[in-house]
């Protein structure tokens, strides 16, 4: 049996409910999904805002957990407003990736988020 380590960073991301970071087993992360919310607590406005907000709070739990050379092979996207957001927020997301290098994704419409947020995104990383 391999063994399993749960992070939960004081210094991390602002958490929004009883869980961890992130959880680490035989050399994979799987980040919980992070809001767009600031080192301050506020959300930023705007899909674009709040898509690098996200972006930058997973890089960071990812850097945190040991893991920031990992390969992002794994995403799973959930919008408020997908009709509205959708294509906005893949002109930011897409500036992450090498076009080559693309993880798997899926990306879906939800009624509500924590926080009155607009997205949520979460990762599943391997080490390198």
């Amino acid at each position: 049996m391999s063994e399993v380590t749960y992070h939960t960073f004081n210094d991390g991301p602002a958490m929004v409910a009883p869980y961890s970071h992130a959880v680490e087993a035989d050399g994979w992360l799987f980040l919980t999904g992070q809001m767009p919310i600031l080192p301050d607590g506020s959300i930023p406005e705007g899909i674009e805002a709040q898509t690098e907000a996200v972006l930058h709070n997973l890089r960071s739990v990812m850097e945190r957990a040991g893991f920031a050379d990992a390969a992002i092979v794994s995403v799973r996207v959930f919008l408020t407003r997908f009709e509205m957001h959708y294509e906005r927020m893949n002109a930011v997301y897409s500036r992450l990736f090498a076009k080559e290098c693309m993880p798997a994704r899926t990306c879906v419409g939800v009624t509500a988020l924590a926080r009155g947020c607009d997205i949520e995104i979460d990762f599943v990383v391997k080490k390198r």
